[in-house]
This record gives structure tokens, sequence and C-alpha cells, in this order.
């Protein structure tokens, strides 16, 4: 699973419960993107989290 490179956003699990609570497993993925980002004056790819695009934390090369 991908993983934000500027604030390690991930995937979180957790379960979703029945009306009788019967549990089974639930992943919530988090929104990343795989972008070109401005990197000592070259570009590299990465995977940046849309808040973090939204927020400036990285410039888009």
């Amino acid at each position: 699973m991908a993983k934000c490179a500027i604030c390690e956003k991930g995937a979180h699990f957790g379960n979703n419960v029945s009306h009788s609570h019967r549990r089974s497993n639930k992943m919530w993925k988090s929104n990343v993107k795989s972008v070109k980002v401005k990197v000592d004056g070259g570009a590299k790819k990465m995977y940046v989290c849309t808040s973090c695009l939204r927020s400036g934390k990285v410039e888009r090369a």
C-alpha cells in the first residue's frame, strides 16, 4: 500500500460492525497520488497525499 512521502499517511484498519454486532475487517485508504516533485533542483516521482498537495508542503515539478 502506498504511503505519503511527506507525512507518512497510509492505510488505517478497523472493523465493519453490523446491526447484530458481527465484525468484519475494514481498511480505509488515504488519498495518495503519484506526483513529480521538485527536489534539489531536479524532479523526482513520489507518492504524496492530497492534503499535503493542497497545503503546499510540496512543489510540483
